[in-house]
């Protein structure tokens, strides 16, 4: 048969012409084009609901002090541009120190983190190579300190003592932005980057915390252990490329991080 040929059929007790050839093979071809835009679309929406698991199983794991179950989800030993940073003070370009972060932190007693993500804005890049995602948190911490070791931060500190302790107990906001790397077919976390916007203490607001806590963001404060002792990271690999600062009474609050668009291939816009 020809492209122009056409085949009779009888449709109650009518003749029609069946399509051409040529018209098949134009409608195969579309369909074959929807079928791979719907194949791609959904493909990135699974991409976009893994990369939110990834970290929401990050905070769930962070909140129980379940450090060492949050290392498999770093991208593997060896890969290029893995990064973590928190503060001002440095940021970790290393596996070995970006991981240290997980290991060895303890979870004392009567001490709690409960940090709520929310506001996610995630980018799967198009080549479904990279994803890149921005959270807000709003949470809340606290824990007990031995009356000698809160001396040397006395304004972080509740009125009072609990079982002979100091208590902290703080209000937290902070912002994420991370970017995430496919490997072996499973999205991990390859640059980590938290922005602690404001903190106040459960009896103080804001507003006045946020004047005099300035200078606490340049120390590399990693958490608080037993009674309640300060514990620093290690030096940073590298300076920070540039600094961030919590709210302040005395500072404009401005777009950072810029959340991700939609793009095709990774760009580093999070550093």
């Amino acid at each position: 048969m020809s492209d122009t040929q056409t085949v009779p059929e009888l449709v109650e007790g009518a003749t029609i012409a069946e399509p051409t050839v040529s018209e098949l093979r134009a409608e195969i071809d579309a369909l074959r084009g929807t079928l791979a835009e719907v194949a791609r679309v959904a493909q990135s929406a699974h991409d976009r609901g893994a990369v939110e698991n990834v970290f929401n199983r990050y905070m769930y794991l962070h909140n129980a002090f379940q450090d060492e179950q949050i290392i498999p989800l770093w991208v593997k030993r060896g890969t290029e541009g893995i990064r973590a940073r928190y503060t001002n003070a440095g940021e970790y370009t290393e596996y070995d120190s970006v991981i240290r972060y997980h290991q060895g932190r303890p979870s004392p007693t009567g001490k709690l983190i409960l940090h709520a993500t929310t506001t996610p804005v995630i980018e799967v890049a198009a080549d479904g190579e990279t994803a890149k995602g921005v959270w807000l948190m709003a949470g809340t911490e606290s824990g007990l300190t031995d009356p000698e070791v809160a001396k040397e931060f006395p304004d972080m500190y509740s009125p009072g003592e609990v079982l002979g302790k100091k208590v902290w107990a703080h209000w937290v906001w902070c912002k994420y932005a991370i970017d995430f790397l496919k490997q072996d077919g499973e999205w991990k976390i390859w640059k980590f980057r938290c922005y602690e916007l404001a903190r106040a203490p459960f009896e103080e607001n804001w507003i006045s915390f946020g004047l005099k806590n300035q200078g606490a963001f340049d120390l590399d404060l990693m958490y608080f252990g037993d009674d309640g002792k300060p514990v620093f990271m290690p030096p940073a690999d590298q300076p920070v490329p540039s600094e961030n600062h919590p709210y302040s009474p005395e500072t404009v609050q401005q777009l950072e991080p810029v959340p991700p668009v939609p793009h095709n291939t990774f760009t580093d816009t999070f550093h």
